[in-house]
């Protein structure tokens, strides 16, 4: 048993709320456990300008993500990122930008440029995930709203993503670390996934002692469980706007 009641292969309770604000064409709020994230899809029809260089007859659009943690999200408060972003949220939103890119068809995207802003309202583990699990809602609502304008017949959304920590606490592996856990753990792994099982991502570090090959393959079967759970909470908050039913071997 951990510390909140859960068993190791337990997720936090999971609330995910579409449409939080109503400026942006996607917007989630996702929380788990404590761990709060404003995820927001917006959509430019510009592109970079290393895309927009591109032949045009070879040319596609672009999926980027930015990621910060807001003052009030920690305890101590955390210094605004005003002009630097630290190393750890410029890692994040890396990942969190390469994994969502899985999601999409560039191609069929056209000229256009999707930005997934993830905003961190509470801290207690698991940012990063929550960002990838909430950004692919965000991310669906918005190519939504492009449906009248893109071309028929090429989907846009591919496959689902969702993305879970695991790790070794006092010895046992367990799913969905908080930050009493992750704080103390012997391993943190972080695993992104597409929901017919296909790895995207794995990040996994040892913080003490190397450690051997069960335990990478126990806190892998965890995500593969948990990744399953968040995807099908995935399709059941977008319901009938679920974009992966007609390519549902990709989702």
């Amino acid at each position: 048993m951990r510390h909140d009641g859960r068993q190791p292969d337990e997720l936090r309770p999971i609330k995910i709320t579409r449409r939080y604000t109503g400026a942006a064409p996607g917007s989630v709020l996702i929380q788990a456990g404590r761990t709060t994230v404003l995820c927001t899809a917006s959509i430019d029809t510009t592109l970079p300008p290393w895309k927009a260089a591109a032949d045009p007859a070879t040319i596609s659009g672009w999926l980027t993500a930015e990621y910060a943690m807001l003052p009030g999200s920690t305890s101590p408060r955390k210094r605004r990122e005003r002009e630097k972003l630290d190393g750890r949220s410029s890692e994040i939103q890396r990942l969190i930008g390469r994994s969502l890119r899985q999601a999409v068809d560039l191609k069929a995207l056209g000229a256009r440029t999707i930005t997934i802003d993830c905003d961190v309202l509470e801290a207690d583990g698991g940012t990063r995930t929550a960002s990838i699990t909430g950004g692919f809602i965000a991310l669906c609502d918005a190519v939504a709203t492009l449906k009248d304008v893109l071309p028929s017949g090429r989907p846009v959304i591919v496959r689902s993503i969702a993305a879970i920590s695991a790790g070794v606490v006092n010895g046992v592996p367990v799913l969905d670390l908080d930050y009493i856990e992750d704080s103390t753990a012997e391993v943190d792994l972080n695993v992104v996934m597409t929901g017919n099982g296909g790895f995207v991502e794995v990040q996994g570090t040892a913080e003490g002692a190397p450690f051997p090959r069960k335990f990478l393959d126990a806190q892998l079967a965890l995500a593969e469980q948990g990744i399953a759970q968040l995807t099908q909470l995935q399709r059941d908050t977008l319901g009938a706007e679920w974009p992966l039913d007609t390519i549902s071997a990709n989702c």
